[in-house]
């Protein structure tokens, strides 16, 4: 995992490497200035000697600005270097998410993405900014500090290892047992951002059924439930400090002891050898309690980081072959024995043993109740989905030999969920084809019976949409879709229950600018209304995820009992039909 994150420094190769060396530099000043006072003290005041005391006194401030200049630049490229690496990661993290498969995404929540893409890449910004300034001040201020106080004492400095060995005992012992706790705080996160996004893109809902207290009782939840595993987490670091305080003043009260002995007795030691040893054994105990950090740190990154290494390493179920096909003949549809699930061998079929035989141009209307398999076979045809069982061929072509850019661009789906993107109509129109003309726009819209609101508007194609197409209603949201659609020409034309905000004269008008202006695409219809589809060329009736009849109107009003049931109750009055003993749902 950390040779696959290391991967993604990229061009900030430089100052990675220019970060550590900076803090070595700036660490190996600042160990320098108590050496240099030591001797500023015994040499030069002790003495009564000016000239050393001037001489000693520019050398550490020397040292003292050259710290300071190796500080500033380290935290300058240790910065650069963080960010661009998270930069890095979010680019790498979108661009496998744009290769997903509709099942790849089933795996990962909206929520779940978009916290690994914020504070999981956060936390690993963080992690990697600490390991390039603090992982290598820290080690290299202990190591340079130990080895001054033994230039210093020898016999004093075992102070400092007998302090060094218990500090590191009890450091090791509470990062192991708060990196328990951080790992569980994180994978809470989804269910927090999960809460915040679905309020959100509900709010109407929500204040239509005066639920915001109930929303807010869910957020609150989800918040105490991080607060609450944040807390456990913390108290175990909190004894940090307890500790380093402890070994700070026990090595201080030892020194100050055999320290002030060695210099007034025997002489073994010089008032400014003492005063340096203070100085380096806060910087040894100050150096551990950094690394003490650090491994809290780095513990808290980890489970980020394997969150991250989660979605780069989600390999795409749908792939292009090696020889793709670059182009579709004509609209024909095969269906030959196909059977789909979506979780391969964990449940019952969605689709069992479909087989249909559509001709390019034709009208197809597709009827059934909810869980009957509608939308999930429309999904299969520009190849969202992968079949388990038997084949789809476009154009007498294997869906699965084809450049999948290629093969969807000739399939032009409207979903059962109409999404529009913040930006003016007409931004939302070129979706379907990107260097469309103003002139291309209005035909797709007088097509789709869009123009007629669209006119209307003050701005015409250049009103703004909200995000989400907040700011006009279903009908519309679907006639733009569809218009989109249009615009990329497509061979394949599948409209999944996107007519049913419309009154029935709009969509009737619709229908009839299908078979008048693209009679060459092949359409595939999903409707709850009879009226949207009796007449189609034919019309599949899906029951239980089967083909339970496929024939005209006429035909199977005659012949099959499940349509017959649903006109029978439209027409007299009985509406959307779906079947009672029928659930689930086959939403894409």
């Amino acid at each position: 995992m950390i040779r696959k994150l290391a991967s993604y420094i990229g061009q900030y190769k430089r100052q990675t490497i220019l970060t550590p060396v900076m803090m070595v530099g700036e660490v190996l000043m600042e160990t320098l200035i108590p050496f240099v006072m030591a001797l500023l003290v015994d040499n030069g005041v002790q003495q009564g000697n000016m000239r050393l005391i001037i001489l000693y006194g520019l050398l550490m401030l020397l040292c003292a600005f050259a710290s300071l200049y190796f500080g500033v630049m380290g935290g300058r490229y240790g910065a650069t270097a963080s960010t661009g690496y998270a930069a890095n990661l979010r680019r790498a993290m979108n661009d496998r998410i744009q290769t997903y498969s509709f099942a790849n995404i089933d795996k990962f929540s909206t929520a779940g993405l978009v916290t690994r893409m914020t504070t999981d890449v956060t936390n690993v910004q963080n992690a990697f900014q600490m390991l390039l300034r603090i992982a290598v001040r820290a080690p290299v201020t202990l190591v340079v500090s130990m080895i001054m106080c033994f230039v210093q004492n020898v016999r004093l400095s075992l102070i400092f290892l007998v302090a060094v060995v218990f500090l590191s005992v009890c450091l090791s012992l509470i990062v192991r047992a708060a990196m328990k706790r951080f790992s569980e705080v994180f994978s809470r996160y989804d269910d927090l951002n999960a809460s915040v996004q679905e309020n959100v893109s509900a709010i109407r809902v929500v204040k239509a059924f005066v639920r915001e207290d109930y929303e807010n009782k869910k957020f609150s939840a989800a918040a105490s439930t991080i607060y609450r595993l944040f807390i456990r987490a913390e108290k175990v670091v909190a004894l940090n400090s307890p500790v380093m305080m402890l070994t700070v003043y026990a090595s201080m009260l030892t020194l100050s002891w055999l320290g002030a002995k060695a210099v007034v007795t025997d002489g073994g030691l010089t008032l400014g050898q003492l005063q340096a040893m203070f100085t380096y054994i806060m910087s040894v105990l100050m150096a551990l309690m950094m690394l003490s950090m650090i491994f809290v740190m780095l513990t808290m990154s980890a489970a980020s980081a394997r969150r991250v290494m989660e979605v780069l390493d989600e390999k795409p179920d749908l792939a292009n072959p090696e020889k793709p096909v670059m182009a579709v003949k004509d609209g024909a549809i095969d269906f030959d024995h196909v059977t789909f699930a979506y979780k391969a061998g964990t449940g019952e079929a969605t689709l069992k043993d479909i087989d249909l035989h559509i001709r390019s141009g034709e009208t197809i209307g597709i009827i059934g109740g909810t869980g009957s398999g509608k939308s999930s076979l429309v999904s299969l045809v520009s190849r969202l989905y992968d079949v388990n069982e038997g084949t789809v061929r476009v154009g007498g072509v294997d869906v699965r030999q084809y450049d999948m850019e290629v093969l969807r661009n000739a399939v032009s789906v409207v979903l059962q969920k109409n999404v529009l993107f913040s930006g003016t109509i007409l931004d939302n129109l070129r979706w379907g084809k990107e260097d469309a003309t103003l002139d291309e726009c209005r035909a797709a819209c007088a097509a789709a019976c869009a123009d007629e609101f669209i006119d209307r508007l003050p701005d015409g194609y250049e009103t703004r949409i909200e995000q989400g197409g907040t700011n006009v209603s279903g009908g519309q949201k679907q006639r733009l879709c569809i218009a989109r659609a249009l615009l990329k020409s497509p061979k394949v034309l599948i409209l999944d229950d996107s007519t049913s905000a419309v009154d029935t004269a709009t969509d009737a008008k619709i229908r009839k600018a299908f078979r008048e202006q693209i009679p060459g695409t092949t359409k595939l219809i999903i409707a709850q209304r009879i009226s949207s589809v009796q007449d189609a060329d034919r019309i599949l009736v899906l029951d239980d995820g089967m083909v339970n009849g496929f024939a005209s109107h006429e035909e199977l009003l005659r012949t099959n009992e499940i349509y017959r049931e649903i006109y029978e109750t439209q027409t007299k009055g009985g509406g959307d039909f779906d079947r009672p003993e029928q659930k689930g749902s086959d939403e894409v």
